[in-house]
């Protein structure tokens, strides 16, 4: 969740990557249509460079916005190493990498 107020956007029926397809109500796109729009967004903006893209909010080397996610409650940092991510992100790799320490952790339970 941002901290910045943001607009109540209302789907409409329609595509927003501006293929015109119809969508589903509650949609916004059509499938896989938001990473579409998402690549032309950076492409036009930013020269399709995610670099030019941080630089352009001040973030970059000396300012992350992956701290700032955490920071601002909508990341969080793995508790076993320094990856941060979405709470989902963190417990596929929590499962992933960490499997083995998580598999001890329940055997130790269990004793």
């Amino acid at each position: 969740m941002t901290t910045k107020p943001l607009p109540n956007l209302t789907p409409t029926g329609t595509c927003w990557c501006g293929c015109a397809k119809k969508v589903g109500t509650g949609s916004f796109f059509a499938p896989g249509h938001d990473k579409v729009a998402e690549a032309a967004l950076l492409a036009v903006e930013y020269g399709s460079s995610v670099a030019q893209l941080l630089h352009g909010h001040g973030y970059g080397p000396g300012h992350s916005v992956s701290a700032r996610a955490v920071s601002e409650g909508v990341w969080r940092k793995c508790p076993s190493c320094d990856y941060v991510g979405a709470p989902a992100s963190i417990a596929n790799h929590t499962r992933k990498a960490h499997a083995f320490a998580v598999g001890d952790q329940a055997q130790g339970a269990e004793c």
